[in-house]
Parts: structure tokens; sequence; C-alpha cells
């Protein structure tokens, strides 16, 4: 199993309490050096706010954890792909790298919708690695929109 889907099978339980909470199923967490930093799972309902998704949460968790607002040289794992308010968290964080799950077909900003994180696109240049274990990540979402249906 590779490292990208060994995180991203935490992630994948992060969705899980999401889902278990009400909330759209979608995981995060923040790794630096194979350590991880910060988690998150989705959680505007529960908040009351609408800039709780999983990556605002784990980056802030992540930030928290390290004193700073600058995670450079970090790996996002997400269960599903950035909408443009977290590609924007991210940029500003500094992290190196994305790594998600399924594309988001309505607000995916990662290349799916729009293409923020291309070259030349930011004043930060992440790489993106995009559809690990992307059927496990869509069969949950899937899932949960069907029994809300």
């Amino acid at each position: 199993m590779s490292e990208d889907s060994r995180w991203m099978e935490r992630g994948l339980a992060l969705a899980q309490m999401a889902e278990a909470q009400g909330e759209v199923p979608v995981g995060a967490l923040l790794v630096l050096d194979d350590d991880l930093l910060g988690e998150g799972w989705n959680r505007p309902i529960a908040h009351r706010d609408p800039t709780a998704h999983a990556e605002i949460l784990a980056l802030r968790a992540a930030s928290n954890r390290l004193g700073n607002y600058r995670l450079s040289g970090a790996t996002l794992y997400v269960t599903l792909e950035p909408c443009l308010m977290c590609v924007g968290a991210m940029i500003h964080a500094r992290i190196k790298r994305l790594v998600y799950g399924a594309h988001d077909s309505k607000s995916g900003a990662a290349g799916t919708v729009l293409s923020v994180l291309q070259p030349g696109g930011a004043n930060h240049h992440i790489e993106v690695t995009g559809g690990i274990r992307a059927d496990q990540c869509a069969a949950i979402l899937r899932s949960f929109f069907q029994r809300r249906r």
C-alpha cells in the first residue's frame, strides 16, 4: 500500500465521523515527514460555520500544533477535491502538496471545475495528486446523498 493510500485510509475514517454526525462525509488530514499534524472532518452544521470544511479544520489544527500558520513542506490529504475557499487557505498556508480522493464535478478547484493550483495560477505552487482511493471516497459521498433523498 502506498503512503498516499495509507493516509487516505485515515481520511476515509474521518469522513465516516462526519457522516455519523449528519455532515457531508469529507475527511482531511495534514502530514509532515510522516507525522500527523492535524485532522478534521466537515462540521459546518455543528459549528454553525460555513467555513468549517474538513480541510480548514485540519489546517487550523496543524497551525495550532506548530504555532505557525505557515505549513511549508506539509501534505494535505482530503477525500474530496477541495473547493475554492479551501484551495485559497492551502495557498496561504504554503502547503507543499495536495492529495485528494474523489473529483468534485460541482465545485472542485484543483482542476475539475477550476484550475487554481496550476503552475502560474497563484503566488504559491502546490503539487496535486488526485484520484487516490477515488472509488471509496466517491462511494461514501454517493451513499450519503442517496440516503438523504
